[in-house]
């Protein structure tokens, strides 16, 4: 009975999976593995001789990686606007010198190709970094990963833990800075309400006014006596015209030196006008820009608003909408549904799984993977199936859509994808690697271990320094990117708990893709330097 359980693939796999989520939420002090301790229990399995499937591993590989990179695309090709030059040069920092410590630790205690390309990966706790080390020096490489993957969970979680108290940083200060900060690049949009006194513009039509052109903010109606008028390029303000703006602050003080007496409340909305939200959900007008649309003349309803990814965006003419988009629009009554079937407004599109772009998109990451780079007779380079699949991913999703296909995925879906997937995956290499864990601990396990441990410790060090002294990165954004350029995720849990900011998360967010790819491509170089 038991052997014939332990010979089925599903019943082992679930078991694993169980058994790693029971381990993972042990806490101790406040530490916990959470996912990663799936690993720890597939190694014992395999120790066994019991065997998940590399086909099994493979697939939750690439299902893990597409997954992470349709989240990250827009984020990944947005890096190097603001801060974020600064956030991805500490990361690039990061990785770079855990490879050269992986370099020395290579040197020092006399490791192989796949044990140091394997601590690499297992120090920074990159499961992408340990399927590329594999697919290049073989299996034997999670065997060292496994060996340097704890101090690399624990090792993040207590250097962020302990870093605002050795630089003795407040970390409500640094919200407080981050919240200006944000304010100033992205500030609120807000309505307020005018009277029209001016001369200068009385008696002129709109499109001679260019209000939206000369402060940044939108009319979405005119109060005229009892009636409620939506503007048009030829409607023509009259003086007491009661109207209402739509912009930033700053885009306000310009407007009241445009029209006039600012007002207090609200203005009705009339019978005939209503205000409505509808979301973007229609194929084709992904891409499509705001203007094109041309939503005044053809349904006489402006648009106020554009929310994306929790940011209120300014309707500008020229803005490209995005699938999901959530626009703010002012109009008649009589026309409003036609307007919402047009943009699609299908919440349930929102949160579907359409399989077709996964599909494709892993296919294609595939045929990239496979595409090798010859620069001399000695280097050639190929960024193999993980790096294919990744860097397509990412491609894909800061395009957004390509012909009939759009490239994207609800959070739930993404959550769900990527973990499955890494599920498979830590089954797999954990199984295995177990089965010759314990002879190589015996030969080499302490000096991996050590080795693991300066891989860890030195690149984060070098990265705070270099963060805090020459980049003067506020602390929050550090710790995100910190935890990012490590790819911890049991890390950023711990800084994210720190502080009620997202800038966190946010900062995570912005340099994993560059961590990702970049540490993909050192250990491939330092594979061929040691091989």
């Amino acid at each position: 009975m038991i052997d014939s359980l332990l010979s089925s693939t599903i019943f082992v796999l679930f078991v694993i999976i169980a058994l790693g989520f029971i381990v993972g939420r042990i806490s101790i002090k406040g530490i916990t593995l959470d996912v990663s301790a799936v690993i720890f229990v597939a190694l014992l399995f395999g120790h066994f001789g019991v065997v998940v499937p590399a086909e099994l591993g493979n697939f939750g590989m690439t299902l893990f990686i597409f997954a992470i990179g349709i989240q990250a695309g827009p984020g990944f090709f947005s890096t190097f606007r603001s801060k974020g030059k600064a956030l991805a040069t500490v990361a690039a920092v990061l990785v770079l010198t855990a490879a050269v410590v992986a370099l020395a630790m290579k040197y020092i205690f006399h490791f192989n190709a796949s044990d140091t390309a394997g601590l690499l990966a297992g120090a920074l706790t990159s499961t992408p970094g340990l399927a590329t080390a594999r697919e290049i020096t073989g299996n034997a490489a999670a065997i060292s990963y496994g060996i340097a993957y704890p101090f690399g969970v624990i090792g993040v979680i207590l250097f962020v833990k302990l870093l605002p108290r050795v630089l003795k940083i407040d970390l409500k200060e640094e919200k407080a800075r981050i919240d200006a900060d944000r304010r100033e690049l992205y500030p609120d949009i807000v309505p307020r309400a005018y009277r029209v006194t001016n001369p200068l513009i009385v008696g002129r039509e709109l499109q001679d006014i260019k209000l939206r052109l000369n402060t940044g903010a939108v009319i979405s109606r005119i109060l005229r006596g009892e009636e409620s008028i939506l503007p048009k390029a030829r409607t023509m303000l009259q003086e007491g015209d009661q109207i209402k703006v739509v912009g930033t602050p700053a885009s306000h003080e310009k407007v009241r030196e445009l029209v006039g007496e600012q007002l207090e409340g609200e203005l009705p909305f009339g019978d005939n006008v209503e205000l409505q939200t509808g979301l973007v959900t229609a194929q084709g007008l992904v891409n499509r820009t705001l203007g094109s649309l041309n939503l005044q003349q053809n349904f006489h309803c402006v648009v106020t608003r554009v929310r994306r990814a929790g940011i209120d965006l300014s309707p500008a003419p020229s803005l490209a909408l995005k699938f999901g988009d959530k626009l703010t629009l002012v109009g008649k009554k009589d026309s409003m549904e036609e307007v919402l079937r047009l943009i699609g407004n299908d919440g349930k599109r929102i949160s579907d799984t359409d399989f077709l772009p996964i599909a494709l998109g892993i296919a294609l990451g595939v045929i990239i993977g496979k595409i090798s780079l010859s620069f001399s007779d000695s280097f050639t380079f190929s960024f193999g199936l993980t790096g294919g699949v990744l860097l397509t991913a990412l491609v894909l999703s800061a395009v957004g859509k390509t012909g009939p296909v759009i490239w994207t995925m609800s959070g739930s879906a993404n959550q769900l994808l990527r973990q499955l997937g890494l599920l498979l995956f830590l089954a797999n290499v954990g199984t295995a690697a177990g089965q010759g864990l314990v002879e190589t601990f015996r030969n080499s396990g302490w000096s991996l271990f050590v080795g693991g441990f300066f891989i860890t410790l030195v690149p984060m060090v070098v990265a705070t320094l270099v963060a805090r002294y020459c980049f003067r990165i506020n602390a929050l954004d550090l710790l995100g990117t910190l935890t990012g350029g490590m790819t911890s995720t049991p890390g950023l849990a711990a800084a994210d708990s720190m502080s009620d900011s997202s800038a966190v998360s946010v900062a995570y967010a912005t340099v994993y893709p560059v961590a990702m790819v970049l540490l993909i491509i050192c250990i491939q170089i330092v594979s061929m330097i040691v091989g």
